[in-house]
């Protein structure tokens, strides 16, 4: 399984909560465009990214625009998958990290600190968590694939593989393109990389 974090938008590059209907950058989409040879040769030959063997031109994707755009920029065909949607940030979204912490600092720190709290009125990094380990679970037979979205859900997948709490699962640095792979294993899941960046 191969997931690639959406291109930059932004919300992104100013710290802010994320917002569902924002569109992606200009210049990252046409990196992501760039990069869409990159990742059909790796379904045709599996050897562009570590061995990598991409199910066809089909890629399940986040309901969010901005990986609705990418998912296009690379050419592939969108297939919606509303489990890989980021965490509902409630009130949250599209505000600053640091106005919520300026004015919200109590709630703002439970919610980095209990996995279950959801002081912005939206989902708790559990939920996320859940949600987004069911559906790779449901996928385990169609392992080789492509999925795009932001960076909660492939920490949610990074943290089911691993066993990790989400709030561990919450440190991992992933950046705007890059790609993330999990291989099926008899028990589970296995991590062939994290949060590296493919040149076109």
């Amino acid at each position: 399984m191969l997931f690639v974090r959406h291109a930059s938008t932004p919300g992104m590059r100013t710290a802010c909560f994320p917002l569902a209907d924002e569109d992606a950058d200009a210049a990252s989409l046409a990196r992501a465009h760039g990069l869409a040879s990159v990742v059909a040769d790796s379904a045709a030959t599996g050897s562009a990214l570590t061995g990598s063997v991409v199910a066809d031109s089909v890629a399940w994707v986040a309901p969010s625009v901005a990986a609705r755009q990418t998912a296009a920029a690379l050419g592939r065909e969108v297939c919606v998958v509303a489990a890989l949607a980021e965490a509902d940030h409630g009130r949250w979204r599209g505000l600053p990290y640091g106005r919520v912490a300026r004015e919200e600092p109590d709630a703002l720190a439970s919610w980095l600190a209990d996995p279950d709290a959801a002081p912005h009125g939206g989902e708790s990094l559990a939920v996320l968590a859940a949600r987004v380990a069911g559906w790779l679970d449901s996928v385990r037979a169609e392992p080789e694939a492509v999925a795009v979205c932001d960076a909660g859900a492939i920490r949610a997948a990074l943290g089911h593989a691993l066993g990790l709490d989400p709030l561990r699962a919450a440190r991992f640095d992933l950046a705007p393109l890059s790609v993330t792979e999990l291989t099926v294993t008899r028990g589970g899941w296995r991590v062939a990389h994290v949060n590296r960046k493919i040149l076109s």
